[in-house]
């Protein structure tokens, strides 16, 4: 039987409630049944309740650990994450590929939920899995308490009661916020090579690591620094299990965030210049800056990308004294 994302999660969760205090965050039980657990919003939260975040969002099939990394000159905090699980791991849990809207809510949904709803539909195709559990754990990022109303849409489409439904939250411009994003390097990369032709189901194992991008109060700003953390900042390295080292080669040329049109200035100016319409920019931006994929048949490795230290220092606002 397949493994169950949202049920490893919940193994997961459980222990997170029973630490809450030392992990900063705070469980509530909204009007509507669900559980919410608060890791930013009124909540302290941290470096710790981001790698809880991010743990959960990969479904308890990876790890993160918190370190710091030299990106030319200047040291940040980092997160390094690793899974044995790529493909389920991020795309079939932690990729945020589930837009929760209502008539008077909206945040970006991640996490083991999406397994059981199947958001988006034909990415589950591509790596052939759906979870099936009766608990739905699902993550979002916003500043705002869900609604009863968006509560009722998420369980209704995962199949499971509202009692058993468990929501992690935080904003972006939070330390939770800006930890678990970074902690996405390993998925951003690998859905990056799904989008450019590559099976995922291929990919054997996976790992790499983004600078933890400094909290900004403005939602805004705070988003955009934390995609620069890896699109300019962050490395992944993969093991692969790929019959053509030629088109291996050609795959990996084309995906670090280098090859976009959009690099080169801070995600918030390109956001902005684009009316703050997401579809208007570049898709291949969101991608790491440094690959190095490993095909196992070949021995060979292959490499493409740069870290962006003085881009990093621009849009993090780095200043020497």
């Amino acid at each position: 039987m397949p493994v169950s994302v949202n049920e490893r999660a919940m193994r997961l969760i459980e222990w997170g409630i029973e630490h809450s205090e030392e992990l900063g965050i705070l469980k509530e039980k909204h009007q509507a049944g669900a559980t919410v657990l608060d890791l930013g919003i009124r909540a302290r939260g941290g470096f710790l309740a981001g790698k809880f975040m991010t743990e959960v969002c990969l479904g308890n099939l990876g790890k993160a650990s918190i370190t710091h990394m030299a990106y030319d000159d200047i040291v940040l905090p980092s997160v390094y994450v690793e899974t044995d699980f790529p493909a389920i791991a991020t795309l079939g849990a932690q990729f945020a590929g589930w837009q929760i809207k209502t008539h008077n809510y909206f945040a970006m949904g991640s996490g083991p939920a999406r397994a059981l709803a199947l958001k988006p539909k034909e990415l589950y195709q591509k790596i052939g899995y759906k979870d099936t559990f009766d608990n739905a754990a699902i993550a979002l990022e916003a500043s705002k308490y869900p609604t009863k109303e968006a509560l009722e849409y998420i369980a209704g489409e995962c199949e499971v009661p509202l009692a058993n439904l468990y929501v992690l939250i935080a904003p972006t411009s939070s330390m939770t916020g800006s930890v678990q994003i970074s902690g996405r390097i390993v998925e951003a990369g690998i859905h990056r090579l799904t989008e450019i032709g590559f099976d995922p189901k291929k990919i054997l194992y996976g790992c790499g690591y983004a600078p933890i991008a400094p909290i900004h109060p403005d939602t805004g700003q705070a988003m955009g620094r934390t995609n620069d953390a890896i699109s300019y900042g962050g490395a992944v390295f993969y093991s692969v299990d790929f019959e053509d080292d030629a088109k291996l080669k050609e795959l990996v040329h084309r995906a670090p965030s280098s090859t976009s049109k959009d690099y080169g200035r801070p995600f918030f100016e390109t956001f902005k210049a684009a009316d703050f319409d997401f579809y208007k920019i570049d898709p291949s931006i969101f991608a790491p800056a440094v690959f190095a994929v490993n095909n196992v048949r070949t021995g060979v490795t292959h490499t493409s990308g740069r870290i962006n230290a003085q881009l990093l220092k621009q849009t993090m606002e780095l200043l020497s004294t």
